[in-house]
């Protein structure tokens, strides 16, 4: 009777198509992953295909991660979330079925266009004009129902998660729109109205806004309503969460440049760029620690809990990517890691250990509610977290290594100020760490298999395990 009441209420069905998705794709474009970093240990596996090669597949698996799995888990967070905070069903049905079905079809047109080569060639917005209509279109369908639900909403505040997801959907949508004005001159091919060096700064105002709103913003919106819940505490404080979201809502926009030291790029532009970075370590850290401290007078319950686990781990990669990051700004420091695996590194320490495993967290909590029941295994829940964890750490240690032995073999120069070795010689130094991040890159996506096995499970036999009591089910 108390889940009837609760689908009478709530607009859940699209939620679960959404959540089911996400955790496809995140098998799905990690194999991808896998696949690639394999393919630079062991070039013989492209198979002289053009189709197969790093070039073509690498947007594919960044596509695939950042935007199916990225994007899936964002929309059923925020479609689940804004309805429970507000206490009213979504504004849209139909609009959030478009919203599904619209962004799936993106999705299928970017694994069709992108290995043939079909592509911008602009970071994180490789796809062609059509594509990228077909995105703002859906994207401010996704924005329109979730503002629309906040407006009719039954409580007197907005929670602090819901100004997240609001402050990402405000930004991506013109940074999206700026980034992407192109002129076409094909079905399938355009150039973009900006040049040289604006070209490049526009670009990387959208490739690290994109990190900073789309998968930091976005993800606080998730952790700053999935982790009270799962720990079923209030957050730690409520006006530290405000402050945290004010400080990045105006500092990461100024970021950008700092992806474009050394270039031609005006040199204020890339010190400023650095300044700001290192000011976001506060306000970041202040998130994360308030995020931790939720927990406070309930430490215990990671021993148990392991939902719990994954939702506090990605905290702690949280905390060290928004320091690492902004270290590998300053110019002095990006002198060395500029080009490097180290920043393929840090990268990932965000996407595997922030994105990647606050939505695994979110995503299992939500499977016990959408479908009232328990997961199908605790036991593979825990083994996921610690193949996650694993993969994580062996995955982004290889690249640190790797990243720093390659810019100081760059830079070495012998007593007649000629390079001590040659790019070639670089490359070959790299080929273990390859192969070690590649083994890494393997053991998450096995992870992620088995959290798509036991998803699977779970909603096959969500009849026979019903939740420990309704109330626990619906909270």
């Amino acid at each position: 009777m108390a889940t009837a009441q609760v689908e009478e209420k709530y607009n859940f069905e699209v939620v679960r198509w959404f959540t089911v998705a996400a955790i496809i794709y995140l098998v799905v474009g990690t194999l991808v992953g896998v696949y690639i970093a394999s393919e630079l240990a062991w070039p013989v596996l492209n198979f002289d295909l053009a189709e197969l090669t790093f070039g073509r597949l690498r947007p594919l698996h960044t596509n695939a991660v950042i935007f199916a799995f990225g994007g899936c888990a964002l929309m059923a967070t925020a479609f689940y979330s804004v309805q429970r905070t507000c206490g009213v069903p979504l504004w849209s049905n139909g609009l959030a079925w478009f919203t599904f079905w619209g962004w799936n079809l993106i999705i299928v047109s970017a694994v069709i266009t992108l290995p043939l080569g079909i592509t911008q060639g602009k970071e994180y917005a490789e796809l062609e004009w059509p594509i990228d209509l077909a995105i703002a279109v859906v994207w401010l369908a996704y924005c329109i129902n979730f503002f629309m639900t906040l407006m009719k909403r039954k409580t007197s505040h907005i929670y602090v998660s819901n100004w997240f997801f609001l402050g990402m959907m405000v930004m991506i949508t013109y940074l999206h729109v700026v980034n992407s004005l192109a002129i076409p001159v094909g079905l399938f091919k355009s150039y973009s109205v900006f040049s040289g060096v604006q070209d490049a700064m526009i670009q990387w105002w959208w490739g690290h806004n994109a990190v900073g709103f789309y998968l930091t913003a976005g993800f606080l919106g998730i952790m700053y309503y999935f982790i009270p819940k799962q720990a079923n505490r209030p957050v730690f404080s409520y006006r530290l969460s405000v402050i945290h979201f004010w400080a990045l809502m105006f500092g990461y926009v100024w970021l950008g440049a700092h992806h474009l030291q050394y270039t031609a790029l005006p040199d204020w532009t890339g010190s400023l760029g650095a300044a700001v970075s290192l000011a976001m370590i506060i306000p970041s850290w202040g998130g994360a620690i308030n995020g931790m401290m939720t927990l406070s007078g309930a430490w215990d319950k990671l021993r148990t809990d392991y939902v719990l686990r994954f939702l506090i781990m990605s905290l702690a990669f949280y905390a060290m990517s928004v320091f690492e990051g902004p270290v590998m700004s300053v110019k002095t420091v990006n002198a060395l890691s500029h080009y490097t695996d180290w920043t393929i590194g840090h990268v990932h320490s965000g996407a595997l250990g922030w994105v990647a495993m606050v939505a695994a967290g979110a995503l299992y909590h939500m499977v016990e509610r959408l479908w009232n029941t328990r997961m199908y295994s605790a036991s593979l829940v825990n083994m996921h977290f610690w193949m996650a964890t694993i993969g994580t750490v062996i995955y982004i240690t290889a690249m640190w290594v790797s990243g720093i032995m390659q810019g100081l073999m760059w830079r070495d120069y012998d007593a007649f100020g000629t390079l001590t070795y040659t790019f070639a010689e670089s490359v070959a130094a790299m080929h273990p760490y390859y192969a070690m991040r590649a083994i890494g890159g393997l053991i998450y996506w096995a992870g992620g298999a088995v959290m798509l096995y036991n998803v699977v499970m779970t909603i096959r036999t969500a009849s026979s395990r019903p939740a420990v009591t309704a109330a626990a089910a619906n909270a």
